[in-house]
């Protein structure tokens, strides 16, 4: 790849980064919608019981998925929310098949290593967390 086209490429990083963020983030907080509110359609298992692991799994999801696309606590809720993946598919999907494609985890998986690299990589550009980041650190002014 010629220089100056990775460095053009690489200035836009940080917006590329929300732009996955945010795009996963309410794909992911739809799953949860679907199973607390039963928006924008029910859920093939109707509403999941109060306290129930499925409804854990459903609040994770819409108030995860909604805290990770403002970018506010992102590390940290992205990390419960990659373990709930990796949970749901072991416990869900791979009893029924070694292969995501036949067991219908593919999504999981990719919603788990998607979450797992947020951990790492952090928010991107347009985030709270950037936002409060750059307040806590600003110089005060004197008087």
């Amino acid at each position: 790849m010629d220089d100056n086209l990775k460095k053009m490429l690489e200035r836009y990083t940080p917006q590329a980064l929300a732009v996955l963020r945010i795009v996963t983030a309410l794909l992911f907080m739809q799953h949860g919608l679907q199973k607390l509110l039963l928006f924008p359609t029910p859920s093939e298992h109707g509403t999941p019981a109060a306290w129930t692991l499925v409804w854990y799994g459903g609040w994770i999801e819409a108030a995860g998925g909604a805290l990770i696309a403002a970018g506010l606590f992102t590390r940290a809720i992205a990390f419960v929310a990659s373990g709930e993946m990796a949970v749901g598919y072991f416990m869900v999907h791979a009893p029924v098949s070694i292969y995501p494609v036949l067991n219908h985890g593919d999504l999981a998986v990719l919603f788990c290593f998607v979450f797992l690299f947020f951990v790492f990589s952090g928010p991107g550009a347009w985030s709270l967390d950037g936002l409060l980041s750059k307040r806590s650190t600003a110089p005060r002014n004197a008087r």
